[in-house]
């Protein structure tokens, strides 16, 4: 390896490892920004300061998509296989502000949380690069996204029910109702709304995606440690 091409990875290395430390941080900030203005019943459409963060933020992920395509060695399999990220960055919500298309209130909270998905998905890459081991890196990263599905979908739930549903008395109702239902078990409150009803249908369908995962993690790791184990002994 010549020094240019030295530098060049530790460039590349070090531009990507930036990029992916400000999107974490900005996927923070918005999830406690939305967090904060869902207990406090804020109306983001009508929040200048919100809007203009949010617009910003989807304008660094789409900027982060473009620099991870320019240092992809093969860009058409990067294109391919980030298209998702792209699609997730476009600042739907600025989108729909300024050219005055109507939403309802339950589609347009949906709308607010798909930057929030381009963030979990990034967060739980990053998470997958802290291990070497393909089978624990996999799990850490389906940890994290489990983690911010149930979040975000007890913040919906909360928004959407607490004004109309006499069962939803607080937000840790609605993050146990949540959590009831992705792990499948279910419980005893029942959604009224439209946006309630939709939850209830797909935090189960993740469920029973996502937790299979945490079986094959444990024989994996059960496998192992046997395998270091024998080797030990013998």
């Amino acid at each position: 390896m010549t020094p240019n091409s030295s530098f060049a990875l530790r460039f590349r290395r070090d531009i990507t490892n930036i990029m992916n430390f400000i999107v974490l941080v900005l996927s923070v900030v918005m999830i406690v920004w939305i967090s904060i203005d869902t207990f406090n019943n804020v109306e983001f459409m009508e929040s200048t300061s919100y809007m203009n963060f949010q617009f910003w933020v989807c304008m660094f992920f789409i900027l982060d998509f473009f620099v991870g395509l320019f240092f992809a060695d093969d860009k058409w399999k990067y294109f391919r296989g980030r298209l998702l990220f792209l699609l997730l960055s476009i600042p739907y919500l600025n989108i729909i502000h300024h050219t005055g298309i109507t939403l309802t209130p339950d589609a347009l909270y949906f709308v607010r949380f798909i930057p929030l998905a381009r963030g979990a998905l990034a967060m739980a890459i990053v998470m997958g690069y802290l291990s070497s081991n393909a089978i624990t890196s996999l799990f850490m990263s389906y940890i994290v996204i489990i983690l911010m599905i149930t979040y975000f979908c007890s913040l919906i739930f909360f928004q959407r029910e607490y004004p109309v549903n006499p069962q939803i008395n607080s937000y840790w109702t609605s993050l146990w109702w949540t959590c009831m239902y992705i792990t499948t078990v279910g419980c005893d409150i029942s959604p009224v709304t439209a946006a309630g009803k939709i939850i209830a249908v797909a935090l189960p369908v993740c469920g029973m995606i996502m937790f299979p995962l945490f079986t094959v993690y444990l024989t994996n790791y059960v496998t192992r440690s046997i395998k270091s184990s024998s080797k030990r002994d013998s």
